[in-house]
């Protein structure tokens, strides 16, 4: 593999917008992120350079290009975690996992989360318990994705923003025993 897998910094803000556009463009979009082209265009610049500070790994081509991306929230208990509700325990939670339809089945996507995983289980402060994500019903290639990366259906939904007649799982992965 040819990318360099790591943080971006926030100065680095245009990049990650036009990236997060584009996936944004993506057929599978609408049941992959919470998130509308049309909303996201409406941004200020503000409001992205503010997003850029969100701990995100890409994936950076030799040509600069980014290939994909992967952001992580840190949930802690005592704070609404992107649900609504408290987190039970220190914990990561990745979102706006994207890869660009030319990079799909070469890797790219297991080095995002293998470096998101490692950057969470190398917190001291929370130390983090577990990594969690939320995938919709439909979205089975990612889900299948997931999987392969070991993470497990926890037994929660949520309902679909807008749409009442859909659901997202949450999956998780717990934090290795050593």
């Amino acid at each position: 593999m040819e990318h360099i897998i790591r943080l971006v910094r926030p100065e680095e803000w245009r990049k990650a917008k036009e990236l997060r556009l584009f996936a944004l463009t993506d057929p599978a979009a609408p049941i992959a992120f919470l998130d509308t082209y049309e909303n996201a265009a409406t941004r200020s610049d503000e409001q992205w350079q503010h997003r850029a500070h969100t701990p995100s790994f890409i994936a950076e081509g030799p040509d600069g290009e980014w290939a994909g991306s992967v952001s992580i929230l840190v949930e802690v208990p005592g704070e609404d975690s992107v649900f609504g509700g408290d987190a039970v325990m220190p914990q990561t939670h990745l979102v706006g996992v994207f890869v660009r339809p030319e990079h799909r089945g070469t890797g790219l996507a297991e080095a995002l989360f293998r470096a998101a995983l490692d950057w969470s289980w190398s917190l001291g402060d929370p130390r983090v318990e577990r990594v969690r994500l939320f995938v919709h019903e439909r979205n089975v290639r990612a889900e299948g994705l997931y999987r392969k990366l070991g993470f497990e259906r926890t037994g929660v939904t949520v309902e679909v923003e807008g749409d009442a007649s859909a659901i997202e799982y949450e999956m998780a992965v717990a934090r290795p025993v050593l």
